[in-house]
């Protein structure tokens, strides 16, 4: 599990988005979220197996939480305005 915290450039999200998502090797899950100008004050993307997932709900990220165990997100969500 690894922690970024700063203000990188959109070049640069994409870039440790990239990195991280190589990291996994298909196990565990990456989330990525930024400062946004949205209603939230954020955007998010998000891969792997998780027990707490986003999920838009009209237009707002909330977490999903599973009664079953994990889920599997199989491909990046991203709320962006």
């Amino acid at each position: 599990m690894g922690v970024f915290l700063g203000n990188p450039s959109a070049r640069v999200r994409d870039e440790l988005w990239e990195r991280s998502l190589k990291a996994t090797k298909g196990e565990g899950s990456v989330l990525q979220m930024w400062s946004d100008k949205n209603p939230q004050g954020f955007s998010y993307r998000q891969f792997g197996v998780s027990e707490r997932n986003f999920g838009d709900f009209e237009g707002m990220a909330l977490i999903r939480v599973s009664r079953h165990g994990r889920t599997s997100i199989e491909s990046a969500d991203t709320i962006e305005e």
